[in-house]
């Protein structure tokens, strides 16, 4: 043992032995690691005895430069504030939730009156109802429309009841797929009937919707309703083709969400299975690197949060690996407390149960795997980068930049990040340029990058590639030279069918045609700057589009402007009349007049 892990066991052997949580600092002060435990002294002292660690364990621990702690009463206690902290700080070693805002949501707008469902990738405390997150926007998309089909729920953006009879109902009421409440034939009672369906459509209760719509087709046939029977009898059939698709795992009434673990000293991954009526409604998966820790405290504060993102927790909570009783008490009281009614977690040893954990291990086990041999091929495809390149480290983390313009309106810089080979995109920037009086590809790089670097929350990349040539990259190695920072700098420059040829420095082009793999992720690279950059430029240059220039003077607005263009022909007529002119305006003062003439003077002014 080292005179520091010396040091470290003493002082956790001085901690008291009850609920709480513990904070990994290393030596540059960064939280490496948190954890929980109902006996502090007894959990944070083994990290720091003689005790065989497994590798990832290990390399947490021979980084500790300290740690801290925090005391809970109890230990339901100590796991809600770790996962808090967890969330907080995002450690380098625990594993982490996905950030939410990147999965699409289903939202239910149950905090209006009349509700109706969307897509959505923010969750908010509005009142509103959020299903999900989904795997995907095609997963999310797919449920959206057969709720459409089979409910008939409204997916115009009228807003009701104000709405209500100021238009003809559009084609979806003619085809029977929205039972259209512009029309003011709906009751609030029949609305909020509907809205219940889709709801317990969302959570998975098939049989409870089927249920429902067979009352309402009896109803309607019982009193001569033939056509409305109709339709609920052709949305019975629809919902029955859905669930026939289902993939079926267990009993009809089975409903449960399977968590499996796989690792291996390469990668981990934890497989959720969304089991509702025994038909598999949708799985989730997330895979870890080998830096990561995976015991049962770091799973189980997984756990917390991924159901923190979810509006909906079964009952049952099935288990695919073995557990700490102590800790599974208080994951069930959390998620218990969370949804407001018991929920019971076990680890199913035999029947269909036992399959279905048995089923989400080997997926778990194909996506780490799949992970592993993806993170193999990026790196070769790093490492031949760096030998074309000559660079002197692998280059993990690269940014990439490009500047979009409309003449010399709306300049915008865009930058990108690739973080091992992959896209970062919370890292993305846009960098707003200033009006030029003509554009300056150079000065415009400059300023982007110029700016970038003083964005101190981002470590610097191990590369730079700028959309452009020679002169592009002497432009910004001196930006570089000049703030004292050493990263290596390269064009990707195009050839005569605006593809990509080829990289450069700020004396020789290095040509990547014939690395098939390198080639491929350049031109992937340079696309999805150029992509970016020109998305962004053109929403700014439509923003635009929309005011004319004469809503920038004081006390002229879109009524005035629309006038003054109305009576005066042409902006150039507005800019070349005089005071007493502009007078004659319909709506426009002396002091409008004055504010015209004077802006564009002092304009004109300005260019000279």
């Amino acid at each position: 043992m080292t005179e520091k892990m010396a040091e470290l066991h003493r002082k956790a052997m001085e901690l008291p032995c009850t609920p709480g949580v513990y904070i990994m600092y290393n030596s540059k002060n960064e939280i490496i690691y948190i954890g929980k435990s109902k006996a502090l002294r007894n959990r944070v002292s083994q990290y720091f005895s003689n005790t065989t660690h497994n590798l990832k364990t290990q390399k947490m621990v021979n980084s500790v430069d300290r740690f801290e702690y925090m005391l809970t009463q109890t230990e339901i206690e100590a796991l809600t504030l770790e996962n808090r902290l967890i969330k907080l700080h995002m450690p380098k070693y625990n594993i982490l939730l996905k950030d939410g805002k990147s999965y699409p949501y289903i939202k239910v707008t149950t905090g209006k009156e009349y509700p109706k469902v969307e897509i959505t990738r923010k969750r908010a405390l509005d009142g509103s109802k959020y299903f999900g997150p989904y795997t995907g926007t095609s997963t999310a998309s797919s449920i959206i429309k057969t709720i459409y089909r089979v409910f008939g729920m409204p997916r115009c953006k009228r807003t009701f009841p104000k709405d209500i009879g100021k238009n003809r109902p559009c084609i979806y009421s003619q085809i029977g797929q929205c039972i259209a409440p512009c029309t003011g034939n709906v009751t609030k009672e029949e609305y909020s009937s509907l809205v219940n369906d889709v709801l317990s459509f969302l959570r998975g209760s098939f049989s409870d919707v089927k249920k429902s719509l067979e009352e309402k087709m009896i109803f309607a046939s019982e009193n001569l309703m033939f056509e409305t029977a109709a339709v609920y009898r052709d949305r019975i059939k629809m919902l029955e083709r859905l669930w026939d698709k289902q993939n079926v795992v267990g009993s009809p009434d089975a409903e449960y969400d399977v968590i499996a673990l796989y690792e291996d000293l390469k990668a981990s991954c934890i497989a959720v299975y969304y089991v509702r009526e025994g038909a598999l409604s949708d799985s989730d998966y997330f895979v870890f690197g080998s830096d990561r820790i995976i015991d049962f405290d770091s799973v189980c504060s997984f756990i917390c949060e991924l159901y923190n993102t979810r509006e909906y927790i079964p009952k049952n909570i099935l288990l695919g690996f073995e557990y700490d009783n102590d800790n599974i008490v208080a994951l069930s009281q959390y998620l218990s407390e969370l949804s407001g009614r018991k929920i019971s977690i076990s680890v199913p040893q035999k029947g269909e149960r036992k399959a279905l954990c048995n089923m989400a291990y080997k997926s778990a086990e194909v996506h780490a795997k799949q992970y592993c041999m993806d993170f193999e091929r990026d790196n070769k495809i790093l490492l031949k980068l760096a030998d074309m390149l000559a660079l002197e480290v692998v280059p993990e983390s690269i940014e990439a930049y490009d500047i979009s313009n409309f003449g010399s309106d709306n300049i915008t810089g865009a930058m990108i990040s690739v973080k091992d080979a992959r896209f970062v995109k919370k890292n993305y920037r846009l960098y707003k340029i200033d009006e030029l009086s003509s554009p300056d590809d150079y000065f415009s790089m400059r300023n982007v990058v110029e700016r970038r670097l003083k964005h101190t929350e981002l470590n610097y990349p191990d590369l730079i590639l700028l959309d452009g040539g020679k002169t592009h990259v002497a432009v910004i190695r001196d930006l570089l030279s000049e703030n004292g920072i050493d990263i290596p700098v390269f064009g990707m420059v195009k050839d005569e069918y605006h593809k990509t040829r080829a990289l450069v420095s700020d004396a020789e082009e290095i040509s990547i045609a014939k690395e098939q793999s390198v080639f491929q992720f350049i031109y992937k690279i340079q696309e999805e700057v150029h992509r970016f950059a020109i998305n962004s430029m053109s929403k700014a240059k439509s923003k635009s589009l929309k005011h004319s220039s004469l809503e920038k003077i004081n006390g002229i607005g879109q009524s005035k402007a629309k006038q003054l263009l109305l009576e005066l022909g042409t902006l150039n007529n507005v800019k070349n009349a005089s005071i007493d002119k502009l007078c004659l305006v319909k709506g426009i003062s002396q002091k409008n007049a004055e504010n015209i003439y004077n802006y564009f003077r002092e304009k004109e002014k300005n260019k000279q």
